[in-house]
């Protein structure tokens, strides 16, 4: 990427991107292939990505953490989008998500337990999804009773991002379904809790190398001191982080946006025909100036929100509009790459028809593009109502 396009960047934000780029390039590059074919993660990443602190961006330094806050670790999950959005979206959910939530509603005696392994050994996994709980995130079923000083949860999760990976499981659970969503409660469950499995992998169209499996509860048994925030109040921590993790996944795609580009790009300008670079016909010179246009302008819609959300002002309509755009970009720019391309776009041997399948999760998980336009119209009919 030309400095051109980091305007909106100081100096030591665009040296992080060009490193977390360049380590990306070099230590997760050469494996992307081989993880896309077997579904799963090569083990010597992991280790590497807590090395380099990807894991605890916003966690404050008393933990192990960066101390950075959300646009850093935009530029993060964007510059590991570039290279593999498989590892992209795991550093994505284990920063704006997981340890978000643990920041923001944590006891001091959960952060002291947890926010230290979170930065140096831990993978987390946010368990909202079930089969019949969806957009309809408060329709969820997975139950909690209390029994004297401890819950007990009995239910099924679904479509769990970084399970096979995780051990610490941030879980959505009710303790009255007739209660709706005021019985929503959040639960801080560890791997290895009896009673707890992490169940079947699904085998994915993209983003395989990145773990999604379900996860079932028979009287798993987790004490009172592991209840995230307040009883009842589980709703509040679901709502507040994901409207900040969709800030994540539109950084995640504008990165896989651009890196599909940046590989289409070098291969029109090599590959020739009737004499002349690709790259040099009229005709895709319009199609890839439009769409560099296009990444731009999705970056600093992610941008935007990033910085509002740091700055403590409003940031919600502008979260939902990064996500929607970005989504809805990479799928378009994916598939333009292909074409350019040409018959070999359509092979595995080339990396554009990977980036096109992984584009396609980017307008389904933490929130459809319906359910972003469906706030996005909510906010500005509140917004015009008060004129």
């Amino acid at each position: 990427m030309t400095a051109r396009a980091l305007t909106a960047l100081s100096e030591d934000e665009q040296l992080f991107r060009d490193s977390v780029l360049g380590f990306a390039t070099a230590k997760i590059g050469p494996h992307v292939h081989a993880m896309d074919q077997k579904g799963a993660l090569d083990p010597s990443i992991l280790p590497q990505l807590f090395e380099m602190g990807l894991m605890g961006i916003e966690v404050p330094e008393q933990y192990g953490g960066a101390g950075a806050n959300i646009f850093t670790a935009c530029l993060a999950i964007e510059a590991l989008a570039q290279v593999d959005p498989s590892v992209s979206v795991l550093v994505d959910v284990q920063n704006t998500l997981v340890n978000n939530a643990l920041i923001r509603w944590g006891s001091a005696a959960q952060k002291e337990r947890y926010l230290p392994k979170m930065c140096s050994e831990w993978v987390g996994s946010y368990c909202l999804s079930e089969a019949g709980s969806g957009s309809d995130a408060f329709a969820l079923r997975t139950r909690a009773e209390r029994r004297g000083d401890r819950w007990v949860l009995n239910g099924q999760k679904l479509w769990i991002t970084n399970a096979n990976e995780s051990n610490l499981f941030l879980v959505l659970a009710t303790i009255d379904p007739a209660a709706g969503y005021r019985g929503i409660t959040a639960f801080l469950v560890e791997r290895g809790t009896p009673g707890f499995t992490v169940g079947k992998k699904e085998d994915k169209l993209g983003i395989r190398a990145s773990s999604t499996c379900e996860l079932v509860f028979e009287d798993c048994e987790i004490p009172e001191e592991n209840v995230l925030g307040e009883v009842g109040k589980g709703y509040k921590i679901a709502i507040e982080t994901l409207n900040e993790g969709r800030i994540g996944i539109g950084a995640q795609m504008v990165g896989l946006a651009q890196g599909a580009f940046d590989y289409a790009m070098r291969y029109m300008l090599e590959r020739k025909q009737f004499g002349q670079p690709i790259a040099d016909f009229q005709g895709m010179q319009f199609q890839y100036a439009d769409v560099a246009t296009d990444i731009l302008i999705a970056r600093l819609t992610v941008y935007n929100a990033a910085r509002l959300k740091d700055a403590g002002l409003p940031f919600l309509k502008e979260a939902a509009m990064a996500k929607l755009t970005s989504s809805r970009l990479a799928e378009r720019v994916a598939s333009r790459c292909v074409e350019f391309l040409g018959g070999v776009g359509f092979t595995k041997e080339y990396p554009a028809e990977k980036f096109y399948r992984d584009a396609k999760i980017g307008q389904i998980y933490e929130g459809t593009s319906n359910m972003q336009l469906q706030t996005i119209a909510k906010m500005l009919q509140a917004e015009y109502s008060s004129r």
